[in-house]
């Protein structure tokens, strides 16, 4: 079935390799959408907000991970979920990203190209 709306950004793969910039993203859409607090704990909600912040999700997220989410009704309780399984990420991806930004060095490089690849996926 093809997207009706395209998605704003890249979905959350079923590895979560790009968690960290899924959340940041997905803060940032859903703070511009005013739907933010609908994945805060103790939020008050409407339905429809939830239903739409749950739509944006799941529109969002890799179709391996919406299977899995099926019977998920609560944004909160989805964002939580992929919190519970991928927020370990930040522990072991962050400081080996920084490790290697701090040990990259123009003059190892052959290429501005090759540093600029290297570079981007640090970053990434």
């Amino acid at each position: 079935m093809a997207n009706i709306e395209n998605r704003k950004f890249i979905a959350l793969d079923i590895s979560g390799k790009n968690y960290l910039s899924w959340v940041f993203d997905v803060k940032l859409h859903l703070s511009a959408k005013k739907l933010r607090h609908t994945i805060e704990e103790d939020n008050a909600a409407s339905n429809e907000e939830r239903a739409t912040a749950l739509i944006f999700l799941r529109h969002h997220i890799d179709d391996g991970l919406k299977y899995e989410y099926l019977t998920v009704e609560n944004p909160l309780e989805l964002w939580q979920n992929l919190n519970d399984r991928f927020g370990h990420l930040k522990a072991v991806v962050l400081p080996k990203a920084l490790n290697d930004w701090a040990q990259v060095r123009f003059q190892d490089f052959k290429t501005v190209l090759e540093y600029n690849s290297t570079l981007f996926k640090i970053v990434s």
